[in-house]
């Protein structure tokens, strides 16, 4: 009896390389099951949107064999349904290999094509395992290889993540440009390699940083037409071997259809499953903009130093307790969280180099962790930017007096004065004044350099933030 009742928990499967038991209620079969096996790297699954985006190739291809003969209408409703089902959200826990894998993502695309195919044989009222009725291979699979199938999902769940990406560093862009707007009347000093030089308002740097947030919209829009190319209809290396070539023309339509992406099929089929370069350009992308949020977050983090040994120009939010020996103090936790996420995205774009670059002759093996990178580096980047916003950007508050305080006593308002006087006397009246701790416009005035009546408008820190307030000036030494 116990015998009997074991074997119900299992169901017996064969593959090329031999029979295996798989768990009787599981949907996956037996090549899932070795993949499993063989690769146990991150401890993870695949990426839910790659799930999605498979079973919407697996739905579209059905679709495109049935209009054009090759599937019956039974075995195509019941494919379809069961993509609906997954693509719903449902049976994403039947998908259980590692998203580093051998195989340029054979196990990924089978592990589909077996979930697929007996939930379909469940919706027909067949056990799972009759592959004669529904077959991973024959039906689900009938026209495709792997290696379409494998990048055409990569690329389709990439360009979903650029456009969450987008959705976030356009709120981005809004809230610095509020601050800019909010700070525009701020003065403050500005600095060049830590050292002070001329006066700056706080709403420029703000507008700045919003002004490079938007090259970097701009970039991912570039991105997602690197990703809407897909190579499906190629099959194993682009020739289209065993895909009829009316399925050929159709089948990227149909998935465009379903998805609701902008999809076009390549016009190098060979070129497009041979060669990586678009994941490099989007890694690229990514990390242009990591590099842009990691900059402006060490601004940040200067800016708001002290708060009474440091710049102390602005406040950021306070989030949290930021020691637990030192009482009352509070660390930009949220700019430190986005340099790491920088970090981590510079160091997956090498991963995304190194693997794009090993491809060897018709195909690249190594899709598998250049996705896993990628995925990561634009997913982290879409959760940094919208922390940023949410708990930093918004409560951003000035010290404008103490910003203009340090105006005020600055050398390097000096600067403004070289028009009038020449750079010799001016780098004079810098060391003077830095050396006796005066200030500049006293002793412009004691030396008599330039008229009392205009000496304020000259050194009016305002009048040095844009080109052309003070119109030109008399040249030096007449």
């Amino acid at each position: 009896m116990e015998k009997t009742e074991e074997k119900k928990k299992y169901r017996l499967e064969h593959d090329s390389i031999g029979t295996k038991e798989v768990p009787a209620d599981a949907y996956y079969g037996v090549q899932t099951l070795r993949a499993s096996e063989n690769f146990y790297i991150t401890g993870l699954t695949m990426h839910p949107e790659l799930i999605n985006s498979v079973a919407q190739i697996k739905k579209a291809a059905a679709i495109t064999n049935f209009e054009i003969g090759e599937l019956d209408r039974r075995r195509t409703d019941a494919i379809v349904k069961a993509c609906d089902e997954i693509i719903s959200g449902k049976l994403h826990d039947q998908f259980i290999v590692d998203p580093i894998q051998g195989g340029a993502g054979t196990s990924l695309n089978m592990n589909a094509n077996e979930v697929i195919a007996n939930r379909a044989l469940e919706i027909l009222g067949e056990e799972k395992g009759n592959y004669f009725i529904v077959n991973p291979n024959d039906h689900v699979n009938y026209g495709q290889s792997t290696n379409d199938v494998f990048p055409s999902c990569g690329r389709m769940t990439a360009l979903r993540l650029i456009c969450l990406a987008q959705e976030q560093l356009r709120r981005l862009y809004d809230a610095l440009q509020e601050k800019a707007n909010e700070f525009d009347h701020v003065i403050k000093m500005g600095r060049t390699q830590l050292q002070d030089a001329v006066p700056i308002r706080l709403g420029q740097e703000f507008r700045a940083y919003s002004n490079a947030i938007m090259r970097d919209i701009n970039r991912f829009e570039n991105a997602k037409d690197e990703m809407s190319v897909l190579n499906l209809g190629g099959t194993a290396i682009g020739t289209g071997l065993n895909a009829d070539v009316q399925y050929l023309h159709r089948v990227v339509k149909n998935i465009s259809f379903i998805s609701g992406l902008n999809l076009v099929q390549s016009y190098d089929l060979i070129d497009a499953t041979q060669n990586l370069d678009g994941y490099v350009t989007v890694s690229g992308i990514t990390k242009s903009c990591a590099v842009n949020l990691s900059k402006m977050s060490n601004d940040l983090r200067l800016m708001s130093s002290g708060p009474r040994t440091g710049f102390g120009e602005i406040n950021l939010p306070a989030k949290q307790n930021g020691s637990s020996i030192m009482p009352g103090k509070i660390n930009p936790v949220i700019p430190e969280v986005v340099n790491q996420v920088a970090f981590n995205i510079i160091g997956n774009d090498m991963t995304i180099t190194m693997a794009a670059e090993a491809g060897q002759l018709e195909l690249n093996a190594f899709e598998p962790i250049i996705f896993y990178n990628l995925f990561q580096s634009i997913e982290t980047l879409t959760f940094a930017v919208k922390t940023l916003v949410d708990n930093c950007i918004v409560g951003i508050t000035a010290n404008e007096k103490h910003c203009r305080d340090l105006v005020d006593n600055s050398i390097g308002i000096v600067t403004a004065i070289c028009p009038y006087v020449g750079y010799e006397k001016a780098s004079l009246i810098a060391k003077e004044a830095l050396a006796k701790n005066m200030r500049v416009r006293d002793l412009i005035l004691r030396d008599k350099l330039i008229p009392e009546d205009q000496i304020d408008t000259i050194l009016d820190p305002f009048t040095m933030t844009e080109p052309g307030i003070l119109g030109k000036p008399e040249p030096p030494f007449r």
